[in-house]
């Protein structure tokens, strides 16, 4: 029987004449034995001085001498009970002729040594170890770059490239959710897979080149998986970044092998994942025309065009940064089909949830309905990742199934972090509630705000504490009446702060620095202000090395971007005016709050609204109960991360 041989087996370019990393110390060890053996006798030989060798040629006890060129041994009988013992002596560079007449006075047989000369294996030892030695670390340096595993450096162009992916379980259009214009856009090619000669028969042509497009985490390589899962084809998925190694050319070659191995198994599908890190605009910056990324570029380009029209070949790539691609990947007859994928909304993320806890041991699964409302901006990594807190959170309390506490807390934390213990001295504290209040007051009694969901003291992640709203729907418009309400919600912390306390402190570091951010887009990007109008007046957001251009000028005068910088302060100054005064209207109130929070640490929506519409006056409120503290899904002081774009938000 012929048994099939490992395909890296062969093929593989030139490889070591040894396979084994333990044939090199071996072979040392081998030369050592057989020099040392050589020395190596049974009989003992004593070293004694020159005069002492003297007397005893001359006493009549040697039998037998041998002379070498820098010493004598001789052979004394009868002195031992093993028989013959040796002893040896250095004779002295000076000659001395009587010893031969003595040693044939004494009629003893003589053996004389030849002089030992240099032979050509003792003198190439040296050098043959140092090879081999180099030799055996090169190999392991090789081994250890490109993944080759130590198979030669011909598998640096093949292995996982020129082979599918192994999945555990096929993945289908049934595993995917939130996403269903994406995936009727992409469901014709399930059909040119399974049946291309149907497709050619009439003379159609089905894109080649398929570009994902959507933020991170949705879903654009489970889609990709889906689409190959679904027609049953071999599926071959790399990165782009696994093209760039330390060897040029490697990438070039790399993508031929994996083109060429795709159309081999064709039908198939290629999915390259990070397309922008090899894909940016060629010709800017570091490297020129000449650097590795841009040659496999040019490679993956080629290979595109070395399309005969009869491979059932679909190539599909995801990016999150289709901005910096190079044109000429975007061109008809490459990547000329682009699909979007977006961040799910409600019931998108209903049903996501639903695909991930098919598995989950869940008290009510009424409970993922008001997680999907709850979390607008998520996407569908976010929300397997929130179940997979959950669920660890269930384990941790040895619980048998997961509950709407557990949900939520994982949320929460998803959003802000652990809760952190931190020592926070009492004027901290009191100030820290001031502002929270502050941003709770401001955004319950501005119509055009979102709801509060709840507010805390609690330092939790990065922030100390937060104030966290909650939208009623999905924005895909920011109205400017909503944009105004958010500048003045970011300001009231500030401005609770000086009207309670008398001063400010760096606690407003990041509300200062979002609400700065949102002023100059309202000005610079959207029009809003009378000043200026409707013109573009936004600086480059471009990195140089992103792949647009090293230097792009400003394309509006000195005097336009002063005037874009007075229009950002007067809205800020606005805003923070109308948060002071919606305080001092209601400081009563706020005051109340402010009790309310330093006393129970978190309030939730219906426990703010009854502080702050009772005008200042105490109302009965329910004492804190024995559950957890959740603290609010906020940022807060000093947490940069959180934006105000349709998200979980705080201030």
């Amino acid at each position: 029987m012929v048994v099939p041989k490992d395909p890296e087996e062969h093929s593989n370019g030139p490889q070591f004449p040894w396979g084994n990393s333990m044939v090199v110390p071996w072979l040392i060890a081998f030369v050592l034995l057989s020099i040392f053996s050589s020395l190596w006798t049974d009989t003992v030989v004593e070293t004694v001085s020159y005069s002492e060798m003297k007397r005893l040629i001359e006493s009549g006890a040697v039998t037998e001498a041998v002379l070498a060129e820098h010493a004598i041994t001789v052979t004394v009988a009868g002195e031992t009970t093993d028989g013959a013992t040796q002893y040896r002596a250095v004779t002295p560079v000076q000659p001395d002729p009587g010893l031969l007449e003595s040693l044939e006075a004494a009629d003893v047989e003589i053996t004389a040594d030849a002089p030992s000369g240099n032979s050509l294996f003792v003198l190439f030892l040296p050098w043959i170890l140092i090879l081999g030695v180099y030799l055996w670390l090169q190999r392991r340096m090789l081994g250890q770059i490109g993944g080759m595993g130590g198979r030669g450096v011909g598998s640096m162009f093949s292995g996982r490239f020129s082979k599918p992916t192994v999945s555990q379980s096929r993945t289908t259009f049934a595993d995917v959710a939130g996403q269903e214009q994406a995936k009727k856009e992409v469901a014709e090619l399930v059909e040119f897979l399974r049946e291309p000669e149907r497709f050619q028969k009439v003379g159609a042509t089905v894109p080649r080149g398929v570009l994902l497009m959507g933020p991170p985490g949705t879903g654009k390589t489970l889609l990709a998986r889906a689409l190959a899962g679904e027609a049953d084809v071999p599926f071959f998925s790399t990165s782009g970044s696994e093209f760039i190694e330390v060897f040029v050319g490697v990438g070039a070659g790399r993508v031929r092998a994996m083109f060429d191995a795709a159309r081999q198994a064709a039908p198939s599908v290629i999915f390259i994942d990070e397309l922008d890190s090899i894909g940016r605009t060629r010709g800017t910056g570091l490297g020129g025309g000449h650097d590795e990324r841009e040659q496999t570029l040019n490679q993956i380009l080629a290979e595109l065009d070395g399309f005969t029209g009869r491979e059932a070949v679909v190539v599909l790539a995801a990016t999150n940064r289709p901005d910096v691609l190079d044109p000429a990947l975007l061109r008809p007859g490459r990547f000329d089909r682009h699909v979007t994928l977006n961040l799910p909304d409600q019931a998108a993320r209903r049903a996501i949830l639903d695909i991930h806890a098919r598995e989950m041991p869940l008290a009510n699964t009424a409970d993922l309905d008001d997680i999907a409302a709850g979390t607008p901006g998520f996407s569908g990594a976010d929300l397997k990742n929130l179940l997979n807190e959950a669920a660890i959170m269930t384990a941790r309390r040895r619980g048998d199934f997961i509950t709407a506490d557990d949900l939520q807390e994982a949320r929460d934390k998803i959003i802000l972090g652990t809760v952190r213990t931190l020592a926070i001295q009492p004027e901290e504290r009191h100030r820290l509630a001031v502002h929270e209040a502050g941003h709770t007051a401001v955004a319950h009694f501005t119509p055009d705000a979102d709801p509060l969901y709840k507010v805390t003291i609690i330092p939790r992640g990065r922030s100390l504490g937060g104030t966290h709203m909650l939208s009623r729907e999905e924005h895909h418009t920011l109205p400017e009446g909503y944009l105004r309400a958010q500048l003045a919600i970011l300001l009231a912390g500030r401005a609770a702060e000086k009207h309670f306390l008398g001063s400010v402190s760096s606690g407003a570091d990041d509300d200062i620095k979002r609400a700065t951010e949102l002023a100059r887009s309202m000005v610079a990007r959207w029009g809003m202000t009378e000043e200026l109008g409707p013109v573009d007046l936004r600086q480059s957001e471009d990195h140089p090395f992103l792949g647009q251009s090293i230097a792009q000028p400003r394309e509006h005068a000195d005097d336009t971007a002063a005037r874009v910088d007075l229009a950002v302060m007067s809205l800020l100054k606005d805003a923070e005016g109308r948060a002071m005064a919606i305080l001092m209207e209601n400081e009563d109130a706020v005051t109340h709050l402010i009790r309310e929070l330093e006393a129970r640490e978190v309030l939730e929506a219906e426990e703010i609204s009854l502080c702050l519409d009772a005008g200042g006056k105490v109302r009965p409120m329910k004492p804190p109960s024995d559950r957890p503290c959740l603290p609010a899904t906020c940022t807060s002081l000093d947490d940069p991360e959180q934006d105000g774009n349709g998200d979980p938000h705080t201030v």
